[in-house]
């Protein structure tokens, strides 16, 4: 009988021992399972109970408050009673200066005072003071910002800082640990640490303004409330992988979601500022989606991955290397592709002039292109292979007769399209007829540069738009 037993709990054991996938007692190992997915795993002894300790104490010194001085200019017109009997006011609109305080975070990313944080924290502040951990204040100066992804970089007169080492945040995965560190809701709270988890990555949020945004952002549920933003998103081992930027909530304070911008998109701006003192963008010239069951059955995919071109730009990167609309991404230089936010932060690790090799598919078949990435704008004057002439950010080309027979023009240079640059900005729109640049007649391309580069200080432009209807505007020329 004892025998029967012994033998019978023997066979059970082993039963379950080969129906169990073999966990790996070290990181970086595979487990299979019976249905054959396969996944990495950790050192459970390690993460079961993870020790921030190190992670916070070695961090929480290379986090600043940030407090800022915005002054604006408001105009009130006074009553005309106060000058009648007492010889005062009554001027019309009077001009007067007020004066806001603002605040958020930093992070010191070297000891000789550069520092990382929001772009909307510093954005037009005319006084940025840092305070650091250890109550030491400093005037700072801002280095140069950008937009698009949210990032600022100041510089204080200092040197022998604490700093954080920056991490990877490609290799931040579902589930692990990070720190938030940063001085919520004002001075009082500075070098506050909060701990949760990565709960995705490569969020991206609709634009409120509509302006172009680069976002793959890491969402975390450590807590973050404003006065967060700027400061740290650190991994367990102390490194820099994120700079908390934003939260999602119905009452403006944390409703249990965050966000950083990943700190491999950090790391390049932060480069091309300190080398540049301006971001060196790459530019793909595509318009995309996200290729839904519908694209797939559409495209004959065998499943919905990737990101589907829907638009090409004419005389873009991706024209020039022969991407298609229809065609769907799936990689970029060997990194998988699944997100337009993906394809965005991917694109935005490159500087104009690089190369990258583009995995796509195109009627049911991959293939890759080599897409070499052209900047924000080309030098005025630039002449393309279809004969378009860069302008200020756009690209101008002298009218067709068909074009000028729509309008009933004899003359007129057109916009063929209009990127990032001082004429978007001015107001101008594709398909303008340019008929007059500072009151000159142009009949060509480049005479709109030529007479350009003539005027000392603006160029005032007038045509007829799209819809025919005579239409002007005009800009600041560069130095």
């Amino acid at each position: 009988m004892l025998t029967s037993v012994l033998v019978a709990g023997l066979t059970a054991f082993g039963v379950v021992k080969a129906s169990a996938p073999s966990y790996a007692k070290s990181e970086g190992q595979t487990v299979t399972y019976n249905d054959g997915t396969a996944l990495k795993t950790v050192n459970l002894a390690e993460t079961d109970y993870p020790d921030l300790t190190f992670a916070a104490e070695s961090a929480v010194n290379a986090v600043v408050y940030v407090e800022v001085t915005v002054t604006t200019t408001q105009n009130y017109q006074l009553d005309p009673f106060w000058e009648f009997f007492f010889g005062f006011g009554g001027q019309g609109n009077q001009p007067q200066q007020r004066s806001q305080k603002g605040s958020g975070s930093g992070v010191i990313i070297r000891p000789d005072g550069y520092i990382v944080t929001n772009n909307h924290v510093v954005a037009n502040a005319t006084e940025v003071k840092v305070t650091l951990n250890n109550n030491k204040t400093y005037d700072a100066t801002v280095v140069g910002t950008d937009s698009a992804t949210d990032v600022a970089l100041l510089k204080i007169d200092a040197t022998g800082l604490p700093y954080m080492q920056f991490g990877d945040s490609d290799k931040l995965r579902l589930g692990e640990w990070v720190l938030a560190i940063g001085s919520p809701l004002g001075a009082q709270l500075r070098g506050t640490i909060t701990a949760g988890i990565v709960s995705a990555k490569g969020r991206s949020m609709p634009s409120e303004d509509g302006k172009f945004k680069i976002e793959s952002f890491i969402q975390t549920d450590a807590a973050v409330n404003p006065g967060n933003s700027g400061g740290a998103l650190v991994n367990k081992v102390g490194e820099l992988v994120g700079i908390n930027t934003a939260i999602v909530s119905q009452t403006g304070a944390y409703s249990g979601y965050s966000f950083a911008v990943p700190v491999n998109i950090v790391k390049k701006i932060v480069d091309d500022l300190i080398d540049f003192g301006t971001v060196k963008r790459a530019k793909l010239g595509v318009t995309m989606g996200t290729v839904t069951d519908e694209v797939a059955k559409e495209l004959k995919l065998s499943e919905p991955k990737g990101v589907y071109i829907h638009e090409v730009v004419k005389g873009s990167a991706a024209d020039n290397a022969g991407i298609k609309k229809e065609d769907v991404v799936i990689a970029i230089d060997g990194t998988e592709i699944l997100t337009g936010s993906a394809l965005q932060e991917k694109v935005n690790s490159y500087h104009p002039g690089d190369k990258a090799k583009f995995t796509i598919i195109r009627d049911g078949k991959e293939k890759e292109v080599e897409v070499t990435f052209q900047g924000d704008a080309e030098k005025t004057g630039t002449v393309d292979a279809d004969g378009s002439v860069a302008f200020y950010g756009a690209k101008i080309k002298t009218a067709d007769k068909q074009t000028l027979a729509k309008y009933g023009l004899k003359q007129g240079v057109e916009i063929v399209s209009v990127g990032e640059g001082k004429m978007l900005d001015a107001g101008a729109s594709e398909g303008f007829i340019i008929l007059y640049v500072n009151e000159q007649p142009v009949s060509s391309a480049e005479q709109v540069v030529e007479l350009a580069k003539k005027s000392k200080r603006a160029i005032y432009i007038e045509g007829v738009n799209s819809n025919g209807r005579s239409s002007y505007f005009g800009f600041g020329k560069e130095e």
